[in-house]
């Protein structure tokens, strides 16, 4: 059951109908507080199979590509390898991790948008052909160094296109494409389609309406240059609603079937990244410390229960350094929820979560209500999939968190029915039994 992100050796507990993720967690919080209290996941790695058939029934036409560097453990590419999605990758390092679960060279793509040239010919080395592209410094390297490249001309989007951000955004202006294809065919590098990426905070579906009318001229300027493009890539974006993936098809489905038809020849694909991942890992963390603050210290416009009463900061064995390294550049998606039962009418205080480094950065909550907690409780965040699992950093020997993976019965059968082929993903499920004796840690977890 336990694993950390780079074990290939994982394995995975089949749960039956008398168990659930709550019990999971109950067990690993038993057994962490008994031999150490270190912060931990669960993975449960059918909410990745249903993401996927939800993916097959909602948007069909458009292929997945996975994007590696949102969650690279062995157990979630081979689920998504072995349901048959394609991979974006950003390095070497993930192209190697894709390669060695079978995955075809057909069946990556290679996004970093500064590629090394090393990297470049690591690429080229093992067959991964197709690659994005957006200025012609990076499609001059891509020439010198990979002979048999297809570029997917990443263009911009008018949700990154100016305002504060619009330096840190990446893909070029409609107006420079022609210089771009130009430059290509001088250069006699293979133009074979266009990229866009929508961000998942953008709220206005006019976007996609003028990047698709935008992918169709940079495809009529590419004919006339005398490329035959075959591919469209819709990038990322999707939050991983179902209504957000339903309500982004509505939108192009109508816009595809005119300016890039069945009958045309070209590849619809997209690169999904936390849409498979995030709800599907759970982070329990505990308590290490907490101080008592006067209430109207905290920052004017949040909740606060009374200025006579208490606030608490606690802080937790895990953050920005660690498993919350995506709050430094991004608001959290996930309520804290504690883990140990307390009354409905116990009273309610402001508090704020911070990580253990006593960094002013490492604040991970600002604000929120909670009954009284002390050091050595639990705290159990949801949606933490995506973006959790970096290299954690050396500060106060830092343990990275262990990873438990888990899945239900019926999301096993609902797997074998979505067609599921890796022999060696097989190897790692075991079954656990309806009733978790948690005084017996064997009878349920099995270290990796």
């Amino acid at each position: 059951m336990k694993g950390f992100i780079d074990d290939a050796n994982y394995s995975v507990g089949l749960l039956d109908e008398g168990t659930n993720l709550g019990n999971v967690i109950d067990n690993y919080v038993y057994e962490h507080t008994l031999t150490g209290k270190n912060a931990f996941f669960v993975g449960d790695l059918g909410k990745i199979v249903k993401k996927h058939s939800q993916w097959q029934n909602a948007v069909a036409q458009i292929k997945p590509f996975y994007t590696v560097k949102c969650n690279s453990a062995p157990a979630v590419l081979e689920i998504l390898a072995a349901l048959g999605t394609g991979f974006a990758c950003s390095s070497k390092n993930e192209m190697a991790l894709v390669q060695e679960l079978g995955v075809s060279p057909e069946n990556i793509i290679y996004i970093s948008p500064c590629k090394q040239v090393s990297q470049i010919k690591y690429a080229a080395k093992v067959g991964v052909n197709i690659m994005t592209c957006d200025n012609e410094i990076e499609l001059k390297k891509i020439a010198r160094n990979h002979p048999n490249a297809k570029v997917l001309l990443h263009i911009a989007t008018e949700d990154n296109i100016g305002g504060e951000e619009g330096n840190m955004k990446f893909g070029t202006t409609l107006k420079n494409c022609r210089h771009l294809l130009e430059c290509a065919k001088e250069l006699d590098v293979q133009i074979i389609g266009v990229k866009f990426h929508v961000s998942s905070t953008c709220k206005e579906s006019q976007v996609y309406v003028h990047a698709l009318s935008d992918a169709r001229c940079v495809f009529d300027m590419a004919g006339e240059i005398g490329f035959t493009m075959n591919m469209l890539d819709i990038g990322g974006g999707f939050t991983g609603t179902e209504f957000q993936l339903e309500e982004v098809n509505h939108v192009i489905s109508p816009l595809l079937d005119i300016y890039f038809p069945e009958g045309s020849g070209v590849k619809i694909i997209s690169e999904p990244g936390s849409y498979y991942v995030s709800s599907a890992f759970t982070l329990a963390v505990n308590i290490i410390a907490k101080k008592v603050v006067e209430n109207d210290k905290f920052p004017s416009g949040v909740e606060k229960t009374g200025s006579d009463e208490p606030a608490f900061m606690y802080y937790m064995n895990d953050g920005v350094y660690g498993s919350f390294a995506s709050k430094l550049s991004e608001d959290l998606n996930t309520i804290p929820e504690v883990h140990k039962k307390y009354k409905e009418d116990e009273p309610l205080f402001t508090s704020s979560l911070w990580g253990p480094s006593c960094d002013e950065l490492d604040q991970i909550v600002e604000s929120c209500l909670l009954p009284e907690l002390n050091v050595g409780d639990w705290l159990i965040f949801d949606n933490m999939g995506a973006d959790s699992f970096h290299e954690p950093s050396a500060f106060n020997d830092f343990q990275r968190p262990a990873i438990y993976y888990m899945m239900s019965f019926s999301d096993w059968y609902e797997m074998q029915d979505a067609g599921i082929t890796s022999d060696s993903m097989m190897k790692n499920f075991f079954f656990v039994p309806s009733c978790i004796q948690l005084s017996q840690e064997d009878s349920f977890s099995a270290e990796a």
